[in-house]
Parts: C-alpha cells; sequence; structure tokens
C-alpha cells in the first residue's frame, strides 16, 4: 500500500490521508493549477491551501478539472490569522468556499492566533480567537466543514479554546521538520487527541546541507526529502511537502521504506537548519 493511501483518524472519526499536498508560494494561475492538477494524477488525495496564499481559485479549478470524485478528496483552507469577528468569518469562509468551486471544506483551519501584522506573544488575542472558535464551531455544525482545526497555535493558545471549546480542534497545524520539532507544542497538542500535522517539513530547503542526514539518505538508498518525510511520518505526524515539479511530488510521496531506531535517534539530535526567523510559539 502506498502513504498515498494510508489515512490518519481525527479525534471526530473522520479520515485523513497521511501526507498532504502543500500549495504555500504557489502562484494563483498556471503554477498552481498545473502543480494540484500533477499531485491528484500522482494519487495525492489531501490538498492543502489557504485563503492567504492566493491560489484557491486555480486549486479550486484543477480539482473540478482532475475527474476526481469530489468525495475522494480532502480538501483543506485557513481562514485568515486577522479576521477573528463572526461575521466576518462567516464572510471568508463563504469567499473560500465560492473560490474552491465546492460546497465545502474536509477540513478548515484558523491560520493563527495572533495577525500576522503582529507576530509576537506581547499580547494574546484569546477573547478573540474564542470568539473566532465560537464561529468555526457554527460552520462545522452546518456541515460545510468536515472538521475544524487551528495552525500556529502553542500551549497557551490552545488552553484558552479548551476553557470554551465544545467541538475540540482537529488538527494543529505548526512548523515542523529535522532539528525544529516543537516538543512542548507537540506534545502537548498530541496529549489532547488532536492531530498535529508539518508545515515546511522539508525546512524550505535547509537540510540538503546536513551531511548527516545526507549519510542516512545514502544508507536507504533515497532522497534527504524522502527522509525528512519519512522521519516526520514516523513520529505520528502529517507533513504537507510542496513540489513544482511532478518528479519532486511523486519522490516526496514514495516513503516504501522504515528509519531504524538507531537513524531516528541521529535525526532527533540534528541541529535546527531550517529559516533564520520561525513565527513565534512557546516551543
Amino acid at each position: 500500500m502506498s502513504i498515498l493511501d494510508e489515512t490518519f483518524q481525527l479525534n471526530n472519526q473522520n479520515k485523513i490521508p497521511k501526507i498532504a499536498f502543500g500549495t504555500w508560494r504557489l502562484a494563483d494561475g498556471d503554477e498552481a493549477y498545473n502543480a494540484v492538477t500533477e499531485a491528484l494524477k500522482i494519487g495525492y488525495r489531501h490538498i492543502d491551501t489557504a485563503f492567504h496564499y492566493f491560489n484557491e481559485p486555480s486549486v479550486g479549478r484543477a480539482i473540478k478539472d482532475s475527474g476526481v470524485d469530489r468525495k475522494d478528496i480532502f480538501l483543506t483552507t485557513k481562514l485568515p490569522a486577522e479576521i477573528k469577528n463572526h461575521d466576518d468569518i462567516l464572510k471568508n469562509f463563504q469567499e473560500s468556499l465560492d473560490r474552491l468551486q465546492t460546497d465545502y471544506v474536509d477540513l478548515y483551519l484558523i491560520h493563527a492566533p495572533w495577525p500576522w501584522s503582529d507576530i509576537n506573544l506581547d499580547y494574546r488575542y484569546d477573547g478573540a480567537n474564542q470568539e473566532a472558535w465560537r464561529t468555526m464551531e457554527e460552520i462545522y455544525h452546518s456541515g460545510r466543514a468536515k472538521a475544524i482545526g487551528v495552525s500556529n497555535f502553542d500551549i497557551h493558545d490552545l488552553k484558552n479554546l479548551q476553557a470554551i471549546w465544545t467541538v475540540k480542534p482537529a488538527v494543529n497545524q505548526i512548523e515542523y521538520y529535522i532539528g525544529w520539532t516543537q516538543p512542548k507544542i507537540t506534545a502537548f497538542t498530541k496529549s489532547l487527541g488532536i492531530q498535529v500535522e508539518a508545515y515546511s517539513p522539508l525546512a524550505t530547503g535547509g537540510l540538503a546541507t546536513q551531511d548527516e542526514i545526507q549519510k542516512i539518505a545514502d544508507k536507504y538508498q533515497v532522497s534527504v526529502p524522502q527522509i525528512a518525510l519519512k522521519y516526520v511520518l514516523q513520529k505520528d505526524i502529517l507533513p504537507l511537502p510542496r513540489a513544482t515539479k511532478a518528479e519532486h511530488a511523486k519522490s516526496n510521496a514514495t516513503l516504501d521504506f522504515q528509519l531504524s531506531d538507531a537513524d531516528m535517534a541521529i535525526l532527533d539530535r540534528i541541529p535546527d537548519t531550517g529559516q533564520a526567523r520561525h513565527n513565534v510559539t512557546m516551543g
């Protein structure tokens, strides 16, 4: 069985494919359309986008034109981080549905607990995030989002929602890769029965310079990206790799090997070689 056919079970009992095709930084138009089209041809059935990736129209068109039954595709999009009030959330969600040419999404996430223009921990948007979550629950109960969740939420932010939620988030999507595993957030998220998803699982290319990872890749006769994705999966975390070339998308989904405990331990000790600046969380 291919990894593309395997699933995790979310806390609402829905199934989610174990690897997603990410669309961050894919430009609306031919780039996003062609990339998603090829991913679906390869066999990806989990597509991740966001309102603020500004490519929902092309993602939706690629899905519509693919010939794949909509019910066989797990589609995620995200609420812009700065939108926190009830009416604007409902308006924006409908705009996403319209752009994606669908009447529901399989997963809808709050993109971040803070507006992108104010990424810091000096001010917490606790009340605003609670209002946002209540509205997310309203969307969930309407059936227009089959699951709801969050992204970039740290322990404080999750506890803030926990105080008021009647529907637990199904997912917390965080930055996660070899060398940057945010162990406190990851452990707390898992302790709540919330699935962790890993964005930037390839460290936006930063892992390519790591000799120890290359040695392990040579041992298994695979690529560094394949090692990085397998590492994430063996942590029971769902990776969202992005690829603009079909051969890379196919390689990212060819993960029919198992890393040994010893090699996983080596990878656990790799220092951070990704972005110089991370989104602010409490690690």
